[in-house]
């Protein structure tokens, strides 16, 4: 019989939620089509895998065949395109500022004169290192232009010496690197980004639907019907709209009936917490839902040119499926403990917005600050992209991952009864319902 009761409980709740989404679209768009446009729009932003043909100036002041075959090798390099040959330095740094191009490579005078000399000849590169990315890959791409210059023409001079091609490549770099790219070698981008920054995205979306699902009802003065409405199925959910023929004196009956319902609206004084959990539940029931299969799509779009094991995906879909859901019920514990959607939505947004800056992705996690980690292992979003990378892009042993993916089902069961029991207290409350 308990059973049965909790049951309806969840259906009731489920239904509650459902009749008010098919009203309110706005609502409805946050659950569906507002988290559907996020990833498909961040996928297609990074629909180019890779970066190339960024955009760099040329400076020749030597103008010769050696300052012209360097000028061919940064056109021919993967990485650089060279968008125009500037005459001054006040030119060039214009169009740097206009984001025309991210760099200028200056060939100084007497380049060819230098080399031919056997004396230093460097090239110059100023770079707007004010964009990471872009900097770090033309300085990648223009240092491989000048190694493969230099090495042309000191093996080139040592032949003409008498030298074996053989022995002057290996007189001109006898210590050499071998890199090899353990994971992610093509260094896809839409792999490395787009597959973490939708599930950031989407954690803050769902934070955000946690506060307004029950903060709305706090601040409409309606957390009491909708308990009552689980509990024992009163009141009905087809609410009667009055007439535009109103007399004045039903205007007053009914301000004192609104007065009256008021007052009713407070809750019994006995509130079981298992049907607050059941309640909630059935609440949050279509955002889980719609959740789910955002989550499903974005680990199809992730693995599509893969081949994950099926272990690993499950692992994955679990721990995504499990933030999604503590997503929710944080966003609810945040603006059930303040009483007002407006604080709750303020706190969502200042824990979940900068999370993905702290998760270790962009920005090496041992480099940040000792108090920086410690906010940043407090984050589930952080030990969720753990379980990401490791499984999905270095295909590390399941046995690494199965740790964040039980703690992430502890904490949505904690944070889940936690929120029942602020429910519990809110119900307790009526005087500070209604709260912005």
């Amino acid at each position: 019989m308990h059973l049965t009761k909790l049951s309806e409980a969840f259906l009731r709740s489920a239904a509650y939620e459902r009749r008010f989404l098919a009203k309110n679209h706005w609502d409805f768009s946050m659950v569906v089509w507002i988290p559907l446009a996020t990833v498909l729009l961040i996928w297609w932003i990074f629909s180019q895998t890779q970066i190339t043909d960024l955009p760099i100036g040329v400076i020749d002041q030597d103008n010769s065949a050696v300052a012209n075959t360097a000028v061919r090798y940064l056109e021919a390099s993967p990485t650089l395109t060279v968008r125009q040959l500037y005459y001054s330095q006040a030119d060039a740094e214009a169009a740097i500022l206009q984001r025309d191009i991210y760099a200028v490579v200056i060939i100084p005078e007497d380049f060819s004169r230098n080399i031919l000399s056997s004396q230093p000849a460097p090239l110059t590169l100023q770079v707007n290192a004010q964009y990471g990315t872009h900097s770090g890959i033309i300085q990648a791409g223009v240092q491989a232009v000048a190694s493969t210059l230099s090495a042309g023409v000191e093996i080139k001079r040592l032949v003409k010496q008498g030298v074996a091609p053989s022995q002057a490549m290996t007189a001109y770099a006898p210590i050499s690197v071998q890199r090899i790219s353990l994971f992610n070698a093509a260094t896809n981008y839409q792999q490395f980004l787009a597959s973490t920054v939708i599930p950031a995205l989407l954690h803050i979306l769902a934070m955000v639907i946690g506060a307004t699902t029950i903060g709305r009802e706090l601040r409409d003065k309606n957390i009491g019907r909708w308990y009552r409405f689980i509990d024992t199925g009163k009141p009905n959910l087809i609410l009667s709209k009055p007439s535009k023929t109103t007399s004045s004196l039903s205007t007053k009956q009914d301000s004192s009936d609104n007065k009256a319902s008021s007052s009713s609206a407070k809750v019994p004084h006995s509130v079981s917490l298992s049907v607050l959990v059941f309640g909630l539940l059935g609440k949050y029931f279509w955002p889980i839902l719609a959740y789910s299969l955002w989550s499903a799509l974005i680990l199809w779009l992730a693995t599509s040119n893969q081949s994950i094991n099926i272990t690993s995906l499950v692992a994955v879909y679990a721990g995504f499926l499990c933030l999604m859901i503590l997503s929710f019920w944080l966003g609810a514990i945040f603006t059930l403990n303040s009483f007002s959607l407006r604080m709750g939505l303020s706190t969502t947004g200042f824990i979940s917005a900068p999370s993905y800056a702290f998760a270790g992705v962009t920005f090496p996690y041992i480099a940040i600050s000792n108090s920086a980690q410690y906010w940043s292992n407090a984050l589930p979003l952080t030990h969720y992209l753990k379980l990401h990378i490791a499984q999905l892009q270095m295909q590390a042993p399941i046995a690494i991952s199965l740790p964040i993916v039980y703690g992430l089902m502890l904490a949505a069961i904690i944070a889940l009864i936690l929120a029942a029991l602020l429910t519990k207290r809110a119900l307790a409350h009526p005087e500070r319902w209604g709260a912005r």
